[in-house]
């Protein structure tokens, strides 16, 4: 009986108003703050196809360049209204990268105001702001292509203290043992909006007038800023609908992170060792992860030459399984943890390992798959599930190292990690001049290598302690020590 009541009642922790934890209901609305800010992010990629003017002179396979596979013979569909825009590719790029730069610049000032003032309302005004940009694309799309740079611009800004914040909350609501699950649960709606808008936006822009799309799309993002709005708290100390239960059990387990919480020690936090491994294991994940979202669909309709359809479909499965195995990975990492099969620091270094090497490894034998198509589409499925791990991996590690400072730290090596996200499109461009089998092959086989030593980086530098330098350290660290004696 002693055992079970050491461990999470869910059973017991329910409010009156509410059948789930509140604990729960936070880290479910940070899961919808994902899907509602990358459906957002994402839905101008795919408008961008039909309001531009193609630049294509002729649909014949013949003379086809060498290593480039005949195109896929379909029938397309689709709206009356294609291109509308005489955007050239310089300026769809221009368009297109527009959001990074905001989003690389607002990561660490949002990190440190979720930090000392309030997650809860960073996470809260971004989704809201993200919404807004989203509803006014229509108007400055009409108005002109700088209008809509700079919109993307704000929703940049907007959105780079998401991650951030939503790491402040965890750190605030989650205990250690269940954060692989809750944790995941919340960042996997990342993976989750990428699925939803490659799915949606296909049929809002085929069955309805384009601007629909960013009209519904940014209506749910600004509804879920209500629902946020009323019904979460920075901690449970100050939730109005939470069961005394819950809030007992959270103080026992988490603590008030949020109490007296003084300046950031940025010297000892900047300097540490698990800070080097964290940005280092991120740069090298993100690297993987923006070549896969960034340039998969260009690889397929390049070069394996799938038609705008099926490029939607084959694109959105590897999303899929990243997914499905970022939820299940979480609940298999909190039971090893839970059943001390696993220390918590090995789990976090393995799943970092697997995230990383296995993804790599998938990538280059896609690029062996030839003109498979179904062989390709499934080994890069496999790439993407195993990259589902790294949720249940690295990612949870600031919540580790320091729950007090864990949105700054995230804001960080969130914000080194996007610098891949404008160096990978031009790099990859240079590499594939082409655009042929062969060279995208350098690619993949430089992503593998990127991948895999990033993490064995962490595997050797990295920690899942509470360090010195974190308020938390002294009173996570001594309770643990007379338990055990």
């Amino acid at each position: 009986m002693e055992q079970e009541d050491n461990r999470p009642e869910w059973g017991k922790s329910v409010s009156k108003v509410c059948l789930l934890p509140q604990r729960v209901v936070l880290s479910l609305m940070g899961f919808f703050s994902l899907i509602c800010t990358f459906t957002c992010r994402v839905s101008l990629s795919h408008a961008i196809t039909i309001l531009a003017i193609s630049n294509r002179t002729t649909n014949s396979t013949d003379d086809l360049p060498e290593g480039v596979c005949p195109k896929e013979e379909v029938t397309e569909g689709g709206a009356a209204y294609k291109g509308l825009y005489a955007w050239d590719e310089t300026q769809k790029g221009i368009i297109l990268g527009s959001f990074y730069f905001g989003y690389i610049i607002s990561h660490l000032p949002g990190g440190i105001l979720a930090d000392l003032y309030s997650a809860k309302w960073v996470v809260a005004f971004c989704v809201g702001v993200t919404g807004i940009c989203e509803l006014l694309s229509p108007i400055a799309i009409n108005l002109g292509a700088y209008y809509l740079i700079a919109l993307r611009v704000l929703m940049g800004i907007a959105q780079g203290p998401i991650f951030p914040g939503l790491n402040g909350l965890l750190s605030s609501w989650v205990p250690k043992k269940e954060r692989s699950t809750l944790g995941t649960l919340c960042f996997s709606g990342s993976t989750m909006g990428i699925i939803l808008s490659n799915a949606c936006s296909g049929l809002l822009l085929q069955y309805f007038y384009w601007s629909v799309m960013f009209y519904v799309f940014g209506a749910l993002s600004v509804i879920w800023f209500i629902v946020f709005v009323i019904i979460c708290t920075n901690s449970p100390y100050a939730h109005p609908f939470i069961k005394p239960t819950e809030r007992q059990y959270l103080a026992e387990t988490v603590g008030n992170v949020n109490k007296n919480k003084p300046a950031i020690p940025w010297k000892p936090l900047l300097i540490s060792v698990s800070m080097l491994s964290l940005i280092i294991s991120q740069m090298g994940h993100d690297w993987g992860y923006y070549v896969m979202v960034t340039n998969l669909p260009l690889y397929m309709a390049d070069v394996i030459q799938f038609s705008i359809r099926s490029n939607g479909l084959a694109t959105a499965l590897p999303y899929v399984a990243m997914w499905i195995a970022s939820l299940v990975s979480g609940v298999v990492a909190d039971w090893l943890i839970r059943t001390e099969k696993m220390k918590l620091v090995t789990e976090r270094k393995l799943f970092t390992l697997l995230s990383a090497f296995f993804p790599g490894l998938f990538m280059v034998a896609a690029s062996y798959g030839g003109c498979n198509k179904a062989l390709v589409v499934a080994l890069f499925t496999i790439s993407m599930l195993t990259m589902g791990l790294y949720y249940a991996g690295q990612k949870l590690s600031a919540l580790d190292v320091s729950p007090s400072y864990s949105s700054t730290i995230t804001a960080i090596i969130n914000g080194l990690g996007s610098l891949t996200g404008l160096f990978a499109p031009p790099i990859i461009g240079l590499l594939t001049p082409d655009k042929n089998l062969v060279q995208w092959r350098i690619v993949f086989w430089a992503s593998f290598l990127i991948l895999t030593l990033s993490s064995i980086a962490f595997w050797f530098m990295g920690s899942a302690d509470v360090q010195p330098y974190d308020p938390m350290y002294n009173k996570t660290e001594k309770p643990a020590e007379n338990k055990n004696k």
